[in-house]
């Protein structure tokens, strides 16, 4: 690699963070920051990344698409016969990481996790487009393929089945709601001295907010 990774480096000034100047609810908090994103245009403001656990405790990540806060608790979308899935079966929690680098922000959230309810998985479904629907048909999701030959053959089998009908969800298809019982908002500071407000929700439904040390 031509480039000294070891020598990169930023610097953080744009923002602060207060307890004082913070929502009681981190959920209303999540909306502000997820609204400057989306407000600001960048690229993919809903990504976030999943991290799931396997039955060795062998953690792995990859990139999820926020696609609805409702009643405090977040969804998202994907196959039910996926890694991510299975390991969510086998241990119900999860850790998320939403990053935006241009207002040198990030959070970092703890929760459970159970599945969307049937309705709201097809309502989710049918709101995609087309081909994206005939997608979730195609793709065995994280299962060994000798070639992409193999999904554009599936693609093509599933468009031609379903062409000029209703896509019907698949079953092995849905979403997950995550109830979330930490939250951690980082916003980057000068000398590496940012801003952590943590949020730990109690036994009794209040969440409790407490400054910690970056």
């Amino acid at each position: 690699m031509k480039f000294k990774i070891a020598d990169i480096r930023s610097d953080y000034s744009k923002e602060k963070l207060d307890i004082g100047s913070m929502e009681k609810d981190p959920i209303v908090q999540l909306d502000h920051w997820l609204e400057e994103a989306i407000e600001a245009d960048l690229p993919e403001p809903t990504a976030m990344c999943l991290s799931t656990v396997d039955p060795d405790g062998q953690p792995s990540s990859r990139m999820v698409l926020l696609k609805g806060i409702q009643n405090g608790k977040l969804q998202f979308y994907t196959n039910y016969n996926s890694q991510k899935s299975r390991e969510l079966k086998l241990n119900p929690k999860c850790a998320i990481s939403i990053y935006w680098p241009h207002f040198e922000r990030q959070i970092n959230i703890l929760g459970s996790v159970t599945k969307a309810a049937p309705e709201t998985s097809d309502h989710y479904f049918h709101s995609r487009p087309w081909k994206s629907q005939v997608g979730a048909w195609a793709s065995p999701q994280s299962e060994p393929i000798s070639s992409r030959k193999v999904i554009m053959l599936n693609f093509a089998k599933y468009t031609a089945k379903y062409l000029g009908q209703k896509v019907p969800r698949p079953p092995h298809w849905g979403g997950f709601v995550v109830e979330p019982v930490v939250f951690n908002f980082w916003q980057g500071r000068p000398n590496r001295l940012h801003d952590r407000i943590k949020y730990s929700r109690q036994s009794s439904g209040d969440w409790k907010m407490e400054r910690i040390a970056p």
